[in-house]
Order: C-alpha cells, then sequence, then structure tokens
C-alpha cells in the first residue's frame, strides 16, 4: 500500500516568525493539486531524506499551489533544519497527498480554535474555509510576542481579523485563566480544536472538557510524546494479527511491531513518521481490543476500538482482527 507521491517546486519561501517558515509549492508537472479539507498535513521529504508532516495553512480551496510552515527545530534529526538550510525557492521535492485525522465537525454550531506557535497553521485552513461558509467561529492564538507570532498580518486583516483574538506574553500561571475567558460562550454545539506544544493542548484540553463533551475537542500533534509509568502494563507481550479478507495471521511479538511483523510475510502497511503521529498506517479493528500507543486518536476514538495505528500499538487481546 504506497502513498501517492508528487515532485514540486517551491515557488516562494517567507520568514513567519522568528524560526517558522512558509514554503509555497506547485506541481513539477503543472497539474492542479487535489482538493484538501481544512486540517489537513502532507508528508514532505527535505534534501536530507527525513520525511516529515506539515500541515496545510493556505486556502483549501485553491488548489494550483499548497502552502505549509515548518518550525526549525534544531535538536530535531534533521527534517525542519534540512528545510530551513537547504532549501530555496525553485528548489525540488517531494510530497504527500494530504491526509486528514483534524477535521471540522460538519454538525458543530460553532467552533472554536485554539493555537500557540507553529500550532496556528492547521487552524488557518480551518479559518479559511469557516469563513467561506458564514459559521460562527473564534480563533484564538497564543504567542510569547507580536513577533513571535507566525501569518499575523493575514490573521489581524479582514476577513479574519474579526473571528481572530490573539493572546501575547501568557504566562503559565494565567493561561487556565485565558483559557476559560476564551470558552466562557461556548454553548451546545461549540466544537473545540486545538494545536501547539503538548503542555499547552493539555491544558486546553482540560479547559474545554468543563465546558463541552470529550467528543466534541478535537487536536492535532505534531510529535509523539514519552510513554507515561505504566502505560502499556495492559498490552500482551505478544498477539496475533488477522487479515479479514484473507484470513492470513501474523505473530507480533515483544519488540516488534505491527507493521515490522506484516513485512516480514510480505504485506506493507504504508507508514511515515513511525511514532504514532501521522496517522498514515491507521487501520480498522473489526475483533479484538487494541492498546492505544498513538498520539493522533481522540478519546472518542480510542474508547471506540475501531481503529488501530499499527506503527507503535500493540494489542490487550490475544488476537486482534484487522480490515484488510
Amino acid at each position: 500500500m504506497q502513498a501517492t507521491t508528487f515532485k514540486v517546486r517551491v515557488d516562494a519561501v517567507r520568514d513567519e516568525a522568528p524560526g517558522i517558515r512558509s514554503f509555497r509549492i506547485a506541481r513539477l508537472d503543472g497539474q492542479p493539486f487535489g482538493a484538501y479539507t481544512p486540517g489537513a498535513h502532507i508528508d514532505v521529504t527535505a534534501p536530507s531524506g527525513i520525511t516529515r508532516q506539515y500541515s496545510l495553512c493556505g486556502d483549501p480551496e485553491r488548489v494550483d499551489t499548497q502552502l505549509f510552515a515548518v518550525k526549525n527545530e534544531p535538536e530535531s534529526r534533521g527534517g525542519s533544519r534540512s528545510l530551513h538550510d537547504d532549501v530555496a525557492v525553485g528548489s525540488e521535492l517531494t510530497v504527500g497527498a494530504p491526509r486528514n485525522l483534524f477535521q471540522l465537525a460538519p454538525d458543530a454550531r460553532r467552533h472554536v480554535l485554539i493555537g500557540a506557535g507553529i500550532g496556528i497553521t492547521p487552524l488557518l485552513s480551518m479559518a479559511y474555509r469557516l469563513v467561506r461558509l458564514d459559521v460562527p467561529f473564534e480563533l484564538h492564538y497564543f504567542a510569547r510576542s507580536e513577533a513571535h507570532a507566525a501569518f499575523l498580518p493575514l490573521l489581524t486583516q479582514e476577513p479574519f481579523a474579526r473571528h481572530v483574538r490573539v493572546h501575547f506574553g501568557v504566562v503559565a500561571d494565567e493561561l487556565d485563566a485565558s483559557l476559560a475567558t476564551c470558552l466562557a460562550n461556548a454553548s451546545a454545539g461549540t466544537h473545540l480544536y486545538t494545536c501547539g506544544p503538548a503542555p499547552f493542548m493539555d491544558r486546553v484540553v482540560a479547559a474545554g472538557e468543563a465546558c463541552v463533551p470529550a467528543d466534541a475537542i478535537h487536536l492535532e500533534r505534531f510529535a509523539a510524546e514519552p510513554a507515561a509509568p505504566g502505560e502499556a502494563e495492559a498490552a500482551l507481550e505478544s498477539f496475533d494479527v488477522r487479515i479479514a479478507t484473507t484470513g492470513q495471521t501474523v505473530k507480533v511479538a515483544k519488540g516488534t511491531s505491527i507493521v515490522d511483523a506484516f513485512a516480514a510475510i510480505g504485506i506493507e502497511i504504508d507508514t511515515s513518521c513511525g511514532e504514532g503521529v501521522c496517522g498514515t498506517c491507521m487501520i480498522g479493528v473489526i475483533e479484538g481490543e487494541p492498546e492505544h500507543r498513538d498520539h493522533c486518536l481522540s478519546k472518542a476514538e480510542r474508547a471506540s476500538n475501531k481503529v488501530i495505528c499499527c506503527c507503535v500499538s500493540r494489542s490487550r487481546s490475544p488476537l486482534l482482527v484487522l480490515d484488510l
């Protein structure tokens, strides 16, 4: 199961804030990109050869080009650093087709978007769509200062300005009170979306759970977090995974992922991040109880046990039957 990829040319590079750079790309073959839903991300292979996922932050209705932004993370494995250091206008890259695990809820009556730092990127694409649909929404953007707020000139102009509230220099001790203010008008049918550093999102989720149902809270993580102590205690050391369509079964041993177990018998499951963040390897579960170790499924999706991220998650039951 191989992902669709495109060769693209970088048509514009712009510094949006210190350490945050945007890249506008177009297909080398001159064809338009397919439409994508707000909140989607793409795989981008940097000149270093490392592939990482970046949210699309342009207007989803625009198909001649796509826009994504990258925060330079010097301590990372080199994907973001390579894009900052090695890519200029005219550079060629390989990107994947958009995937979306962070979609706008179609039945929401009102939307509250709360982002921090580089987390503004998927929320910006949502704002484009919500403005076009004329749906009630607010976008709250937290940043260290005005200078550190990416896309601020765009967000503070119409058609976004009336929907956007910026919060500069909010210290940790004041964050909960600020978030409570952001959610003060949450009413029945409100959905909450958040993206940013993990500790920030944890605080947003905690504030949101006091105002809206858990299944009305949506989040996008950019990186995996360390497993909490005891998190994997309920997982079995080894278990079987069966393909529903063929009945073919493979044993997943301790220290082996479902992806690797299938690869050993010649069955390829498409992966990208390998950390349970991007959702590329997400597959439906027909029978059994997954032990979720991903960082992309919502609480409601985990509780349903209907899907599993095969690169990191394991099983609480002796057998998992997958929708393959």
